[in-house]
């Protein structure tokens, strides 16, 4: 069971998609450029089968941003979006109005 100091730890910020496109050695990535307030980063998610990279284009989620980076598939991964999983749907997490991309989630 996770303590509230673990959860204290995750640097969770609003980031707004700039670009996204398809993996190039995956079939179940995309390739996200974010902005995170003055800082662009590249996430790797699992979501194609969900959203279609022209769509997420401009769209604002929560990311953790202190995670170490990460190759997956040979691409690096430099953060992680947070999403809800319904059977097979996934449901990118967002805030429901527009915020300044860096915002802190608490």
């Amino acid at each position: 069971m996770a303590t509230l100091g673990d959860f204290q730890t995750l640097d969770l910020r609003v980031a707004t998609i700039t670009a996204a496109e398809l993996h190039p050695n995956a079939d179940r990535l995309l390739v996200l450029r974010i902005d995170l307030g003055g800082e662009q980063r590249q996430i790797v998610a699992g979501i194609r089968a969900s959203y279609e990279p022209q769509a997420l284009v401009g769209k604002q989620i929560v990311v953790v941003a202190n995670l170490d980076p990460a190759k997956l598939r040979g691409v690096e991964s430099q953060g992680m979006l947070l999403a809800a999983r319904d059977g097979d749907r996934v449901v990118i997490l967002g805030p429901d109005a527009g915020v300044t991309p860096g915002s802190k989630v608490s």
